[in-house]
């Protein structure tokens, strides 16, 4: 028997619907509000920056929405994707625990963000949008969008996180590669970032700024709209594909898990693998442990406030709830540039409220020894980001051996880090530096939440 196990679902079986959690939640989430008046906010408050299509997602509160067909034409280019039984990481483990993986890594760009991308393309073009605008940390989700642009013919403007920019030049030349343009955040190409880049010469930038310059692209261009790759509705729902297949792959394996485990900077694959599986739970299926894993530099679900923010730091977005660093928190620039975000997915947020999943926070280093392990029993070098998820999922295997419990673990490795060699390099040196938010920065962002009376 083989020391790593595929469990590969027939190209038929890729899954027909997206699963909305909204439809079983035990309590609605709360509203999102207008940032002016403070009230909800309706579709026309929404039109400038999405397509109505996307924007009815959003506020949807149907179980299953159905993926259309061009989308699942594109999606058979890698779906359904490979689950794998890691019994090589359990012997080095010496663990009784059971650990799967979801591995992401096989699309086109490397990560789970095509599975939103092309969605968001595919609807945009239906509507008959010819530019889309947004922002981008490690270059994940703009290689992805880009990619998807390509496709549908739509011209793809990328505002990616500055250190980013500077630490993975190839992302960026991907990028360009689809026909895209990537622009380094905070620009001198927005007003906001301009403002910013005055105030702040030297910043590294944030997912926060980044957000406020797309955004300011499509409010201020008729002919653009905007596109985000984690954090809304809509697209937590569209990378519920992953856990669907996952649910499927989970029965032919003839195991079910215990424990479910990603890596959480906005929360789209977190979602993405695990909110099938709450599903099922709230409808009165086996219980999980679903575990969010984040980085001890950008805590937002472990060390962050349950509030009204606004998405962007320049506050030019709805205000919704969620467990926030504040809207002007800029974290420092570890190597996992996708979970350098000061919010958590409002969906995300309501579920750790409703007790529903727990959260957990490591330093990069500790998260790059995890993924070194990972990397040299299963052949697979994961993303940074990546890494956080193959921590929890080993930090849960040990406690298993700990406890004499033969528990199933499941986890998301949402994508490879061969774009991220630089940082495994500075890691292997010793220069790879464990850095630490600024307290005083904290509590001044988290001091300028809104005030808002619901």
């Amino acid at each position: 028997m083989s020391d790593t196990i595929k469990y590969l679902l027939p190209e038929t079986e890729i899954p027909k619907d997206w699963y909305n959690i909204v439809a079983d939640l035990p309590e609605p989430p709360p509203p999102v509000l207008h940032p002016g008046t403070h009230e909800p906010v309706g579709p026309d408050d929404l039109a400038p920056l999405f397509p109505m299509s996307l924007i009815m997602q959003e506020v949807s509160t149907e179980r299953y929405l159905e993926i259309p067909g061009p989308v699942r034409e594109i999606y058979r280019q890698w779906r359904p994707s490979p689950l794998y039984r890691a019994r090589r990481l359990e012997k080095v483990l010496d663990t009784p625990a059971k650990i799967f993986y979801k591995y992401e890594g096989v699309s086109p760009t490397g990560s789970h963000k095509p599975n939103t991308a092309v969605a968001q393309a595919f609807y945009n073009k239906e509507a008959g949008v010819k530019r889309i605008a947004t922002e981008t940390g490690a270059g994940q989700w703009g290689c992805s969008l880009a990619f998807a642009g390509a496709i549908f013919g739509i011209s793809v403007e990328v505002y990616m996180v500055k250190v980013s920019f500077q630490q993975k030049p190839y992302r960026k030349a991907m990028m360009e590669s689809f026909g895209a343009s990537c622009i380094a955040s905070p620009s001198d190409s927005t007003e906001f970032g301009k403002s910013y880049l005055a105030k702040n010469p030297d910043s590294t930038g944030s997912l926060g700024i980044a957000i406020s310059e797309a955004v300011e692209v499509a409010a201020t261009n008729d002919d653009v709209k905007y596109a985000l790759g984690s954090v809304l509705n809509h697209v937590l729902m569209h990378q519920t594909i992953v856990g669907i297949e996952a649910l499927k792959q989970m029965e032919m394996a003839g195991e079910y898990p215990d424990v479910v485990v990603g890596c959480t900077g906005g929360g789209s694959n977190f979602a993405g693998l695990v909110f099938p599986f709450i599903g099922e739970q709230l409808r009165g299926g086996s219980k999980i442990r679903a575990l969010a894993v984040e980085p001890a530099a950008c805590p937002s679900l472990t060390r962050g406030k349950y509030a009204y923010d606004f998405g962007d730091t320049g506050n030019m977005t709805p205000l919704t709830k969620m467990h926030t660093l504040g809207s002007t928190f800029v974290p420092p620039g570890f190597h996992a540039g996708g979970l350098r975000y000061h919010g958590m997915a409002p969906l995300i947020s309501h579920l750790k409220e409703l007790n529903l999943i727990e959260a957990s926070a490591y330093h990069q280093n500790a998260c790059f020894e995890a993924g070194v392990t990972f990397g040299r029993a299963e052949g697979i070098l994961p993303a940074p980001e990546a890494n956080h998820a193959v921590k929890g999922a080993i930090e849960e295997a040990l406690r298993c051996k700990r406890e004499g419990k033969s528990e199933t673990i499941l986890f998301n490795l949402c994508g490879h880090g061969h774009f991220d060699m630089q940082a495994y390099s500075e890691y292997f040196s010793g220069k790879l530096e464990d850095r630490n938010y600024d307290e005083q920065e904290l509590a001044m962002a988290l001091a300028g939440l809104p005030s808002v009376a619901v």
